[in-house]
């Protein structure tokens, strides 16, 4: 089975104590789970996230992909993450 091509990025933005314990899981269990950096942490934990969405909302099916620059790019504004009125 070959390898998938990587070319495209998509950088997660984390608090600064999420991403201390992010680095702190990495330094004291990474190897033993199988993560040996923070990247393979996050794109493990994505795509298998990604499944689940699948799964749930489109039949376990891909969707159609949305070529970069498409979504806006950033982290949500406060009137974004808001609770609704």
């Amino acid at each position: 089975m070959p390898i998938p091509k990587k070319s495209k990025t998509v950088s997660p933005y984390f608090t600064e104590d999420d991403a201390d314990q992010i680095r702190a899981a990495v330094q004291a269990v990474g190897q033993l789970e199988g993560y040996p950096s923070i990247t393979a942490l996050v794109e493990t934990s994505t795509l298998r996230e990604l499944r689940r969405l699948q799964r749930k909302y489109n039949g376990g099916k891909k969707w159609a992909g949305v070529p970069a620059g498409r979504l806006r790019p950033g982290q949500r504004t406060r009137e974004e993450s808001a609770p609704p009125q």
